[in-house]
């Protein structure tokens, strides 16, 4: 996939025009690119829409309009769009009573390394999380991740060719599993192109 450009981006007064209908085409967008892994642990696989949101947004509520500003946000945010052969996801560990959430981030230290994803007929591939920054310390995990799936030709022509995909977390304190289903493994498929 392409990384985006300031060619790409609307001005703030053409986003603020067309926000509303954007933002609904990118939630739905996002809703078939999303897969939950249990109760508490959600990804949203990240593309060049779901990307682009994330600029436009990010301009609207800065009012960055200077082209240094501007592209100070690609370079935070281009890193998110897949390559080709991987996957990018956010990683969002979700508990609504933030006590209980408190407690959930220090129990599972170090989940952003014990995600995994599976290709039928292959060794699993565990996430490669928070390139850009470290987000957990030696205490406690942070509640959102950025993770990255890597996979050679293979496995994407076994993804392409119908092979089960697998999400799972093999942390001992929060070990879960999912199958992703035909739908979600169709619209990732699209990010290997």
């Amino acid at each position: 996939m392409h990384k985006l450009t300031r060619a790409d981006l609307l001005t703030l007064e053409a986003y603020a025009q067309q926000r509303g209908e954007f933002r609904a085409r990118v939630m739905a967008h996002k809703k078939q690119r999303t897969v939950h892994i249990g109760e508490h642990l959600t990804l949203i696989f990240e593309d060049r829409l779901s990307v682009q949101y994330q600029v436009q947004e990010m301009l609207r509520i800065e009012r960055i309009f200077e082209a240094a500003g501007i592209q100070d946000e690609l370079d935070a945010y281009n890193p998110l769009i897949p390559g080709g052969g991987n996957l990018k996801a956010t990683l969002l560990i979700e508990y609504a009573d933030i006590e209980q959430r408190k407690r959930e981030l220090v129990r599972l230290r170090h989940i952003e390394h014990a995600i995994t994803l599976s290709v039928y007929g292959h060794a699993p591939v565990t996430a490669i999380a928070d390139e850009d920054m470290e987000r957990s310390n030696d205490e406690k995990t942070a509640a959102v991740h950025f993770l990255r799936f890597e996979f050679d030709d293979t496995m994407i022509a076994d993804w392409n060719a119908g092979a089960p995909v697998t999400l799972a977390s093999t942390l001992p304190a929060m070990p879960v599993e999912v199958t992703l289903t035909p739908e979600q493994r169709s619209t990732l498929a699209a990010d290997f192109v």
